[in-house]
C-alpha cells in the first residue's frame, strides 16, 4: 500500500515560490547568477560531466537523466544519488555510474522520474552545500513536484547527505542512507518529519554498524521527546543492518563494497520511492 505523503512543509513552500521568482528573472536566492555548461557525453541514457556554475557555490559537477516524457507540463519527481569515494569528481568523468547502480534501478520505480548524479569532490560542508545549491537549481529550471523528491548517499555521499538533511531536510520528501555515518545536525530533521532508511553491513568494513545505530537511536529518542508513538517513528525511521549473510549469499566478501547491492534490494528502494 502506497504511504501518504507529507504536506509540504511551510518552509519548502515557501522555497519553492521564491525559487520561481528568482528562476523567472534568471537568480537563484543563494546566489547572484548561474549558468550550465552541458555535457557532451553520454552513458546508459544520462548525459555526463554538465556543471552548474554558481557564484557562491563554484563549478557542480553532475551526470544527469531527463526522461524522453518530460516536457515540462506538468511536475515530475526526481532523484538525487551521492556517490562514495570511487565516485568523486576527480576519479574521472562518469565514475560514480560506473561504479554504482542507484541511479539506474530507480528508473524502475518511477520511469518518468529525473535523476541528477552529482559528482562532488568529498564529503564535507563544502560539498553538502553544493548539493543543496544543485537541488535549488532544479527547483528553479525544471517543473519539480515537491513531494516526490528522492535522496540516497552511498559511503562518502551518505555523510554528505546527513549534512544536507542537517541543514535543509524539507528539500527532500525522503532519504536513503547507505553504508555510511550521519554527520548532520539532528534537531532539523525531527522538525521537519523527514523519513530517513539507514542500511548498512554488521561488519561493515569501513564505518562499522555503530554510528548508524548512534544515528537512530539520537533520533528516535528526539521523536520520543516530541511526544510521537512507535508506530509514527517506524514510519519515518528505519535501521537496517545487514548481516554477513546478506551479502555472502549475493556472491560479496566485502560488505562496504557490498553497499552497492542495496540498489536492486526492492525492500529498501521501495520504502524510499512509495514515500
Amino acid at each position: 500500500m502506497k504511504r501518504k505523503k507529507k504536506a509540504v512543509p511551510a518552509l519548502l513552500a515557501g522555497l519553492m515560490v521564491l525559487l520561481t521568482a528568482c528562476g523567472n528573472a534568471g537568480q537563484t536566492p543563494r546566489e547572484a547568477s548561474y549558468s550550465v555548461t552541458e555535457g557532451t557525453q553520454e552513458y546508459r541514457g544520462f548525459t555526463l560531466d554538465n556543471v552548474l556554475h554558481s557564484e557562491t557555490e563554484g563549478d557542480i559537477h553532475f551526470n544527469l537523466y531527463v526522461p524522453d516524457s518530460y516536457d515540462g507540463s506538468h511536475p515530475t519527481s526526481i532523484f538525487f544519488t551521492l556517490p562514495g569515494y570511487e565516485g568523486l569528481y576527480f576519479q574521472g568523468t562518469g565514475e560514480n555510474l560506473y561504479q554504482e547502480d542507484f541511479g539506474f534501478t530507480a528508473q524502475e520505480y518511477d520511469p518518468d522520474m529525473i535523476v541528477v548524479a552529482p559528482q562532488l569532490s568529498g564529503w564535507d560542508e563544502e560539498s553538502a552545500d553544493q548539493t543543496i545549491a544543485l537541488v535549488e537549481y532544479f527547483f528553479a529550471s525544471y517543473n519539480i513536484d515537491p513531494q516526490r523528491v528522492y535522496g540516497e548517499g552511498y559511503s562518502g555521499g551518505g555523510e554528505t547527505m546527513s549534512l544536507v538533511l542537517g541543514k535543509i531536510p524539507e528539500l527532500f520528501t525522503a532519504c536513503l542512507l547507505c553504508s555510511s555515518r550521519w554527520d548532520g545536525a539532528y534537531e532539523p530533521v525531527v522538525e521537519s518529519r523527514t523519513p530517513v532508511y539507514f542500511v548498512i553491513g554488521e561488519s561493515d568494513e569501513y564505518y562499522g554498524a555503530g554510528p548508524f545505530k548512534e544515528a537512530c537511536e539520537n533520533l528516535r529518542s528526539l521523536y520520543e521527546q516530541e511526544g510521537l508513538s512507535g508506530q509514527e517513528i517506524d514510519q519515518l525511521l528505519v535501521l537496517d543492518v545487514k548481516a554477513g549473510s546478506y551479502f555472502e549469499r549475493q556472491g560479496m566478501s566485502n560488505q562496504h563494497g557490498g553497499g552497492n547491492l542495496f540498489a536492486a534490494d526492492r525492500e529498501i528502494m521501495g520504502w524510499l520511492f512509495e514515500k
